[in-house]
């Protein structure tokens, strides 16, 4: 399912307050900077630091270009 495009514009990381990418084929927002999956509950992101799942050298170098 995903998400609200307008939605994903004005939410921003928990931790460093940077944009976030939605990532269609995993079903979760993407931190780059921070280096953190958040996933989606019912189509409604969870923005837990302490929930978040940490992303490996390979995704996030996926996600920054």
């Amino acid at each position: 399912m995903a998400i609200n495009a307008a939605l994903t514009d004005i939410l921003a990381c928990p931790v460093c307050k940077g944009k976030l990418k939605y990532d269609k084929q995993g079903d979760r927002l993407i931190c780059t900077f921070d280096k953190f999956a958040y996933r989606l509950s019912n189509n409604i992101p969870v923005l837990l630091a302490d929930e978040a799942t940490p992303l490996t050298s390979e995704e996030c170098e996926q996600w920054r270009s």
